[in-house]
């Protein structure tokens, strides 16, 4: 009678309201009935080993099946896991009402994600975390992604290449060529100098000696040298009594030159001056005349247009002038140190102010060496102006021609799938000027006032052979356009590291696809 009293009790007190569990007095049978009972109502929470469980079995559930019904609080493993997913399916109702700003794991994994998705379908299922690969995945994509496109949303910081790129770009302007690195005479052999080989297609760089050149290149490739000549351009004088030396650059249509005037420095070389005034006389070795008209440039004075007095400069240049040389070089070179092996007479008769000196490795060897492995050699012609090493201005308008049969080579060797390497940065200017925008090369002669910049990029050429510039140097944006900044950066870096020697008679620099 006492026991079915209890019961009864038992069984309107649930009814009524929670009850405390069952003592150990009540049989296993009545345990586990009100155990049953206080669960289909809600009451009770699991026992310990039913927790343990339900934590295993969490493993192969999908996530979410019981959070749904707010019938389980999640474990501490769990609550991790959920929280990890409820910030991926959560990302884009924060972003789209600006409430959270994307963390920093999650914005690599975001992007990660759209590589191989349409952009948010895991994300905004909340159904798929991003993997370790898939961001791995993300940093290699970069580089083809068009730039800018996430910039605009505020959404991603700069993209690691843009990072690299900006930093090689800093390490350029900031390249100091130590003293004992430039170049005071020429390399007893012309090929013994050395030659930093740089791979735009996988960043990596060699070291060579320049005679090694024919087994770095390919059948089928097709070098476009410069076969200006060197004039012996610079001419003592005096200006109202003070002497000076007249570095002569350029002709032009009308028979007048531009040229420089310098100041002796007591040493063989010269320092730079203020030039003009217009209308000043200047008496030139030999008895001639030259008369200072305009500067080239109004917002400068370094370069002047001048009338001479002889008809024939080129041959009083050749009775009375020396080759130009800088401050940086030991002592004066003969002529024939200052022409590259492929220099021949022009038919306009003129030359060039300095030496083309990427050629002036070449020696008749190597290139007879060159065309036995397939290697085509075609001539372009650039007289080249004087580049002041003080003044680092862009180039000046320079007369140039692409014969017909090197237009052909070029073209039929990129048809056929070789590369065109140019030898020296003139090579460059005058085959780019002679480019359409379709990377054809017609024959053209005249003047060009082409300057190949990162921006503008390149049409033809694939390769560059060239010397090492100083960092201010113009010439640095052609080699950046061609190799690529990162690339430019590496072989510079290395060129300082390994002692490489820089200008005209130092080592040179190959910059390969």
């Amino acid at each position: 009678m006492t026991a079915v009293r209890a019961d009864r009790i038992r069984k309107e007190g649930r009814a009524a309201g929670p009850e405390p569990p069952a003592d150990e007095g009540l049989g296993t049978q009545e345990a586990d009935r009100a155990r049953d009972t206080r669960r289909a109502t809600g009451t009770e929470s699991p026992a310990d080993d039913e927790r343990d469980t339900a934590e295993a079995v969490r493993t192969d559930r999908a996530p979410g099946t019981r959070r749904a019904t707010g019938t389980e609080p999640p474990a501490d493993e769990e609550q991790g896991t959920q929280e990890a997913v409820h910030a991926d399916r959560a990302t884009a109702t924060h972003r789209a009402t600006a409430t959270e700003p994307p963390a920093d794991d999650e914005q690599g994994t975001q992007e990660a994600v759209r590589t191989d998705r349409a952009p948010g379908t895991h994300r905004a299922t909340g159904t798929k975390p991003p993997t370790d690969e898939e961001r791995d995945t993300d940093e290699a994509v970069h580089v083809d992604r068009a730039p800018g496109t996430r910039r605009a949303t505020g959404t991603e910081p700069p993209a690691d290449d843009e990072r690299d790129t900006a930093e090689a770009v800093r390490a350029l302007a900031e390249v100091r060529v130590p003293a004992e690195l430039l170049a005071r005479v020429p390399a007893a052999r012309r090929d013994a100098v050395r030659l930093l080989v740089g791979h735009r297609a996988t960043g990596g760089t060699g070291h060579h000696r320049f005679r090694e050149l024919p087994r770095l290149l390919r059948p089928g490739d097709v070098l476009v040298v410069n076969t200006s000549p060197t004039l012996p351009a610079a001419v003592d004088a005096r200006a109202a009594g003070e002497a000076v030396v007249v570095h002569f650059s350029t002709c032009h249509d009308d028979g007048r030159w531009v040229v420089e005037v310098r100041t002796p420095d007591g040493h063989g070389t010269t320092v730079r001056r203020p030039g003009g005034p217009a209308g000043a006389v200047l008496e030139l070795a030999g008895g001639a005349r030259l008369v200072l008209e305009e500067p080239l440039d109004p917002r400068g004075d370094r370069l002047w247009v001048a009338r001479p007095s002889v008809a024939d400069v080129v041959a009083h240049l050749a009775r009375y002038g020396r080759p130009i040389r800088y401050a940086y070089t030991e002592r004066d070179q003969p002529l024939t140190a200052y022409r590259t092996v492929f220099a021949r007479p022009a038919a306009d008769g003129l030359g060039s102010a300095e030496m083309p000196s990427a050629g002036r490795p070449f020696t008749a060897a190597l290139v007879t060496e060159l065309v036995c492995r397939g290697v085509q050699v075609a001539p372009i012609l650039l007289h080249t102006g004087v580049a002041s090493a003080e003044a680092h201005e862009p180039p000046y308008a320079e007369r140039f021609e692409v014969p017909a049969g090197t237009a052909w080579q070029v073209n039929a060797a990129r048809a056929a799938g070789g590369r065109v390497v140019a030898v020296g940065t003139t090579a460059v200017r005058a085959l780019e000027s002679a480019a359409d925008p379709h990377g054809v090369v017609r024959p053209a002669r005249g003047w060009t006032e082409l300057v190949v910049t990162p921006e503008r990029g390149v049409r033809v050429v694939d390769g560059l052979l060239t010397g090492l510039h100083e960092p201010e140097a113009s010439h640095l944006l052609m080699l950046r356009a061609i190799g690529g900044d990162r690339l430019v950066a590496r072989v510079y870096d290395q060129a300082l590291r390994h002692g490489y020697r820089w200008h005209e008679f130092g080592d040179v620099n190959l910059l390969l696809p």
